[in-house]
């Protein structure tokens, strides 16, 4: 059975700047094209802000150092994880980082530039901090189609419990995650082909306190795996990229997590969840293929167009710089990306999809929408000089 329809949809709304999605990359957007006096409109499917960061329960903020005492990402990212504990941690607090002030004490035997966070406190503080600054933020609201005129995006439709609308916009940031707005604009794509294994991270509160309990998908570094690479809960992975998939794996999900519990309170332990993912914990589906595609082999490598720094989260010692031509195709010229969707290998993705690199990415894209509407033709020494003005290091050979 085939249902034809034929509608016009309303365009209700414009702004400079358009972010869709409002995970970490799309704060930073968000937040870095506002704060160059544009209108902004940030819309999130769900209805908390932070994306795995808080509704997936992924709560570690992980480094903004290269493990060998250098802080390499600056910027918005360390605004946002000042921001994440300026209510407490909740572990692995960066003590020789934020209440030492002397560099040359940190070492690479010393812990990482990185924090585990509340995802509530977390979501609720950003919240506030996207409203200061003007953004309009629209929870609830999937993009589900693009409209585009002569190579540029002229409105996005969104659904809502409003009913279907238009937004129009000079400048499209895409923080879906998964490269909806690349996919609906005809934008050159390439999906994540190993797929994903399952997660069921979850918090809980019992006999031993108030615990985050991760497990499958594990985001812990390879120097504290003590030679033991976790199993996957399931032997089955995931795309990401199909509805019933999503909620077929949502479900084992859940599973795992009471299968857990059923096994504490067996072992004696009383124990009871207090916060369960409400977003499936997938990490890799679908990304741009940009002007430029960065790899892991790339590390130490300087590229004249960098936006940014990046470290390696699984080891100590690589450090990357971020061509902003990663961040667009030409096919689309209005059209940016941020977050975990931007051109890198598969061995490269796993580096970029955390939540630092999200944000530096993040704060590049919303830079650049606010600055012009052809992402090809932007002056990219503007661009970086206003980065640089962010407080953002953009060169190894800077540190």
């Amino acid at each position: 059975m085939r249902i034809k329809e034929s509608f016009e949809t309303k365009v209700l709304k414009n702004c400079d700047v358009l972010v869709c999605g409002g995970g970490f990359g799309g704060i930073s957007a968000a937040l870095s094209a506002a704060r160059q006096g544009k209108k902004v409109i940030l819309t999130e499917k769900l209805f908390v802000l932070g994306g795995l960061g808080t509704a997936g329960i992924v709560t570690i903020y992980l480094p903004l150092c290269d493990g060998m005492g250098k802080q390499v990402s600056f910027g918005i990212v360390e605004e946002l994880l000042r921001l994440s504990i300026s209510m407490g941690a909740e572990a692995k607090y960066p003590e020789n980082w934020l209440d030492q002030n002397d560099p040359a004490k940190r070492t690479e035997k010393d812990p990482r530039f990185e924090v585990r966070y509340n995802p509530h406190l977390f979501a609720i503080l950003a919240e506030q901090l996207l409203i200061k600054e003007g953004v309009e933020i629209l929870y609830g609201t999937y993009a589900v189609a693009a409209h585009t005129e002569k190579g540029k995006i002229d409105a996005v439709i969104c659904e809502n419990k409003s009913g279907r609308f238009g937004i129009s916009a000079k400048s499209v940031v895409d923080a879906t995650g998964d490269a909806d707005i690349a996919l609906f604009s005809g934008a050159p794509t390439e999906k994540f082909g190993q797929g994903n294994v399952l997660a069921a991270w979850y918090y809980s509160v019992g006999d031993k306190g108030y615990q985050l309990r991760m497990l499958g998908a594990s985001d812990i570094p390879d120097e504290d795996k003590n030679g033991q690479e976790s199993k996957p809960l399931i032997d089955r992975r995931f795309s990401g990229l199909d509805g019933e998939e999503l909620s077929r794996q949502t479900i084992l999900s859940h599973g795992q997590t009471l299968s857990d519990i059923k096994a504490k309170r067996e072992g004696g332990e009383d124990i009871l969840p207090v916060n369960i993912a409400t977003t499936p914990q997938i990490r890799m589906t679908r990304r741009i293929a940009g002007e430029y595609t960065l790899d892991t082999k790339e590390m130490h490598t300087y590229f004249e167009d960098s936006i940014g720094m990046v470290s390696n989260w699984k080891k100590r010692g690589p450090v990357y710089e971020v061509p902003f031509r990663t961040l667009y195709s030409k096919e689309v010229k209005n059209l940016i990306f941020a977050g975990r969707c931007t051109s890198v290998t598969d061995a490269m993705w796993d580096i970029m999809r955390v939540i630092p690199c999200c944000a530096v990415t993040g704060q590049a894209a919303g830079l650049a929408a606010a600055m012009t509407d052809d992402f090809s033709a932007l002056d990219i020494k503007e661009l970086q000089k206003k980065l640089k003005a962010a407080g953002v290091v953009l060169h190894e050979n800077e540190l």
